[in-house]
């Protein structure tokens, strides 16, 4: 247990100033360890039997009061290393070599073959700590590995052998520097001769045999979270591989990066709830962006021809395994190209992601082989239902009740009154195909999908298909049963648009409309269902476009569920840094 460590390793200090002159008596023992957090404070505890040095607590955590004891216990050994003038927070410490380097570079040194001649420089967190007698082996860790610390009393002077033992605990970061040595039993080690704390830590890392299994505070404490379990910054380390993949894939494509606003005027690209915010300067009300797509499309009409942007988008919806309230998205637009081009696109960069982390390009996702070689599946979205269902949805025509009356004996369609994405809500055929899409058929697309050709009651930025009426060119790109991505031939009617736009306001408020009668007579319904928000028109986007946009494509793919994939990560928390959490009760 780290709080009965720390208090044994207080107890020898104790001991170890007792035996000296009798000024630095006076002066620091008793101040510096008693115990003060319970009554027997004042008490100098005779140290336990040695047998008992190595007892845990079988507890995967340590509790408040051990938390506490620990603190208050280290708090004091800061003070007493500023008495003794040293200082526990240091400005620098200059590195010779990372740990990964000095294990490549000596790595050919034989079973207690010393380098005596090396001078190397090292700087980590102490993970682990064993104190033998003369000698203290310590293992640091750095971004890049861990080494051992092979300290020997003679090889220090005798006060700092003295700090090693009484004042340096498991967290603490350091820095040490000496020669390079392999002991007998084949353990490549820092023979040190000089060490120095340059950040005293106060709270006491997780127990090195459980870990931090605790998932709540594992997002809530990322930082512990990586320090307790490595891996985990692996994590982060092929995210931010993903993210440059992305960019040098773009730019290889002749693709210019820009920024457009977060804070904007009204929220648009998307039919999402937004977060509001108040400009007390302007005196008005603005919105997080809940998509980059409407000002990326007015850079095309600038005279851009291939733009994107990586950002973040914010919207007040639900929080699942699979959503969260703020994401990492791709938005990029092509002049002179169709939704063909953008497909080619995804292929491109999801590949060349895969093998800048992979290294191939069938990998394991949760058990499952995903084979990620080209070209992927195409099919359309009423092939796709038909395939599943049996229902030729283009049957239906115009029928609404017909559509929904084939729908209602699906397994998993919902019909209640209260889901936003129920049959009732369903305004027209196109919308009840869409339901049974999403309810059926989604979670089986595994492999890599194309699914083309969405109705055009649910496409509001995407163009006419040039073949089939009702529908539009627009795909989204199913892997796993989860979209990654979402592309459109743009539309670049402004009057369609306009149009367009305009219903999908007066379906929105529809729902708000029904919505509000039922809530009524309802409770608990989830976010997701909430149309309380209003929807307006993006004036100054239309106006662009009566300037003229020319013919394009455009897609926005999901960075934080592709690099859930290439993490073989069942959470999207898993895949975000500080994920947005419940207020803990």
């Amino acid at each position: 247990m780290e709080a009965l460590r720390v208090w044994r390793a207080s107890s020898n200090l104790f001991g170890f100033a007792a035996s000296r002159a009798a000024t630095a008596t006076a002066a620091r023992p008793l101040r510096l360890h008693s115990r003060c957090c319970s009554a027997a404070a004042a008490t100098t505890k005779p140290p336990p039997p040695p047998q008992d040095r190595r007892c845990r607590s079988t507890s995967s955590s340590t509790s408040t009061s051990d938390r506490d004891s620990i603190r208050a216990i280290r708090i004091k050994k800061v003070e007493e290393l500023r008495r003794k003038g040293y200082e526990p927070y240091a400005y620098k410490w200059d590195r010779t070599h990372t740990t990964k380097e000095l294990q490549e570079e000596y790595i050919h040194l034989e079973n207690g073959e010393a380098c005596e001649e090396a001078a190397v420089s090292i700087a980590g967190r102490i993970v682990a700590r064993r104190v033998f007698g003369k000698l203290v082996f310590m293992t640091i860790r750095d971004d890049t590995g861990t080494i051992q610390l092979y300290c020997e009393k003679g090889s220090l002077s005798e006060d700092q052998f003295e700090q090693l033992k009484a004042f340096i605990d498991i967290g603490d970061i350091l820095g040490a520097s000496g020669s390079m040595k392999k002991t007998e039993k084949g353990e490549l080690s820092v023979f040190v001769n000089f060490f120095e704390i340059l950040t005293k830590s106060l709270l006491p890392l997780p127990d090195k045999y459980h870990g931090l299994t605790d998932v709540d505070k594992r997002y809530r404490q990322r930082y512990v979270d990586m320090i307790a379990n490595p891996e985990v910054a692996d994590v982060f380390r092929t995210r931010a591989k993903v993210v440059s993949e992305i960019r040098k894939t773009m730019e290889s494509f002749g693709f210019i990066e820009v920024e457009t606003p977060v804070l904007q005027g009204a929220a648009g690209g998307a039919e999402a709830r937004p977060f509001i915010t108040y400009h007390n300067s302007l005196q008005r009300d603005l919105y997080l962006r809940i998509a980059t797509e409407l000002h990326l499309k007015r850079m095309l009409v600038g005279g851009l021809e291939k733009v994107y942007e990586i950002g973040r988008i914010f919207r007040n919806e639900g929080i699942s395994t699979r959503h969260n309230p703020e994401f990492t998205t791709i938005e990029m637009y092509e002049a002179y190209s169709d939704y063909e081009s953008m497909m080619n696109m995804a292929e491109e960069i999801v590949t060349r992601c895969a093998m800048a982390t992979y290294g191939k390009l069938k990998i394991d996702y949760q058990g499952t082989e995903i084979s990620l070689e080209r070209p992927w599946r195409r099919e359309t979205m009423h092939s796709l239902v038909k395939e599943a269902t049996g229902i030729d949805f283009n049957s239906f025509g115009q029928d609404v009740e017909s559509a929904k009356n084939a729908a209602k004996g699906l397994s998993g369609v919902k019909i209640g009154i209260n889901e936003s994405t129920s049959l009732k809500a369903c305004s027209s055929v196109g919308h009840v195909l869409n339901e049974v899409f999403e309810t059926v058929v989604e979670s089986t697309l595994v492999q890599p999908t194309f699914v083309l050709d969405y109705p055009v009651e649910i496409s509001p930025l995407a163009k006419p298909h040039r073949s089939y009426a009702g529908l539009t060119e627009r795909f989204e790109l199913f892997i796993c049963g989860r979209e990654i991505g979402n592309a459109f031939s743009e539309l670049t009617d402004p009057i369609d648009q306009r149009s367009r736009f305009e219903n999908q306001i007066k379906q929105h408020n529809a729902k708000r409309a029904a919505m509000a009668k039922e809530v009524k007579s309802t409770e608990g319904q989830g976010d997701e269902d909430d149309y309380s928000y209003e929807v307006s028109l993006d004036e100054d986007f239309l106006t662009s476009l009566e300037y003229g946009m020319p013919p394009a494509s455009g897609m926005g793919l999901g960075i934080d569920r592709l690099v859930m994939l290439l993490t073989n990560a069942a959470s999207i928390r898993d895949v975000i840094a500080f994920p947005v959490l419940k207020i803990q009760q």
